[in-house]
């Protein structure tokens, strides 16, 4: 959405700043990504952007293909099999889902408890990136794509980042 999360900023004082913000449009965009560990290496995250922008017949969100699809590059870039722990959003766990799931031998799927965001290091990603967009008021929605698309890049490179996010959830990776 354009408008953007609140934040506390600074400001002279006796003048209130005021962020003036274009609120039109019913576009948005989605985004999917994992937070990705493995002993011995650094930790790595891997997303992916939809941006839609409210035309008739264009997606408004991440389907089951687009997830597989993501599945499918973690899995090439990692290098190996994956054990991935997914929340329960309904595309995650639908029959279609399943099925996909299933075709590939490599992945190993488990459930997160029913509603339980504290477990799951990428809700930590979403919270930084909603953070660090504080009081910007972009003009368009692909400039707001622009800047998520600069900021998670960035986070890309910064593995101990990563690792505070895993920390933050109590999770512990096994060592093999």
């Amino acid at each position: 959405m354009l408008r953007p999360p609140k934040a506390r900023t600074w400001s002279r004082r006796g003048n209130t700043p005021c962020v003036t913000v274009r609120a039109g449009g019913s576009g948005r965009i989605s985004l999917a990504g994992l937070v990705c560990a493995r002993p011995g290496r650094r930790t790595r995250f891997i997303f992916r952007m939809l941006v839609h922008h409210g035309r008739k017949d264009e997606r408004k969100g991440f389907r089951e293909k687009d997830f597989a699809a993501l599945l499918d590059a973690a899995h090439q870039q990692l290098g190996g099999p994956v054990v991935l722990v997914w929340d329960n959003y309904t595309h995650h766990v639908d029959a279609a889902m399943r099925e996909l799931i299933e075709a590939r031998q490599w992945l190993t799927v488990f459930r997160f408890p029913t509603y339980t965001p504290d477990l799951n290091p990428a809700e930590g990603v979403w919270a930084h990136l909603k953070n660090s967009l504080g009081n910007l008021a972009p003009c368009s929605l692909d400039e707001l794509a622009a800047l998520a698309r600069t900021r998670l890049k960035r986070l890309q490179y910064q593995p101990g980042l990563l690792d505070g996010f895993i920390a933050e959830t109590g999770l512990i990776p096994a060592q093999t």
